[in-house]
């Protein structure tokens, strides 16, 4: 009889200081142009793609908005990174680290519930664990969640304890390591390519107040109730075919079918 392993959520599982030293070295060889992954996997500083480690750190820096995939197969270094590394004032590099560390929605929403600053590391592991973490994930991901708040003084810059709906945006979450290539594209379609539905979710501490739908005229907001109190909006079209369905329902399997860290198989 096959045995189901269970899965812990998409986070980054390297902080973002080191993201974005390994996005800045991308940067330097082919600037924002797409490239394969292989070649993404080297300028990044790693020998393959076909590896944990490089398949896990190029997921990371797509979960902070350091590594978009323009087309099928193909990866490029953000613009985000070119303007934080040519931004003419430390303000606006601060808003851009900013930016990168509530990219992740398990940061965001971590960020949102510790508005007054972060607890104790065995807090925040409790806190991921309830979420739905295996005990070393969560392990792994408050660590890296903690260095990289650090990284950004996020507690010390202005407005830190209000994150804005545009933080909120962007590819947010990530896949574990895969073993090719390939399985990190799919993974990559899921996040990078919400054509048919988008998703945000509160904490229970929004859901006195909570966030207004994505979407526009043409677009329906679905409310979801999720567990803890929080809810998240799904946003489809009002004209909904039968293609539509079947790639929403694949991207959601996705979103629910995530690889375990290193250490978890």
């Amino acid at each position: 009889m096959d045995v189901v392993r269970k899965k812990s959520p998409r986070a980054p599982s390297i902080a973002l200081d080191e993201a974005l030293n390994r996005a800045l070295l991308a940067y330097d060889k082919d600037r924002t142009h797409a490239a394969p992954a292989e070649v993404v996997a080297q300028n990044l500083g790693y020998k393959s793609a076909n590896n944990g480690s490089a398949l896990a750190a190029m997921a990371s820096l797509r979960y902070y908005g350091l590594l978009e995939r323009p087309r099928e197969g193909m990866l490029a270094v953000a613009k985000a990174v070119e303007q934080y590394k040519f931004a003419p004032d430390e303000s606006q590099r601060k808003a851009l680290l900013r930016k990168f560390l509530l990219a992740p929605n398990v940061f965001a929403e971590l960020l949102e519930l510790y508005r007054d600053g972060l607890p104790s590391d065995a807090t925040i592991r409790y806190e991921l664990i309830n979420r739905g973490f295996l005990p070393a994930p969560a392990e792994t991901c408050a660590a890296v969640f903690r260095k990289s708040v650090d990284f950004v003084d996020y507690f010390g810059q202005p407005g830190a304890l209000e994150p804005t709906d545009a933080d909120d945006e962007g590819a947010n979450i990530e896949d574990g390591p895969r073993s090719r290539a390939s399985n990190l594209d799919e993974s990559d379609e899921a996040v990078q390519q919400p054509t048919v539905a988008s998703f945000r979710s509160a904490t229970p501490r929004q859901s006195a107040s909570p966030l207004p739908p994505l979407g526009g005229e043409d677009v329906d907001s679905i409310p979801v109730r999720l567990t803890g109190g929080r809810r998240a909006w799904l946003v489809v079209p009002h004209r909904l075919y039968d293609a539509d369905k079947v790639r929403l329902k694949a991207q959601i399997d996705l979103l629910l079918t995530v690889e375990e860290e290193h250490g978890n198989s």
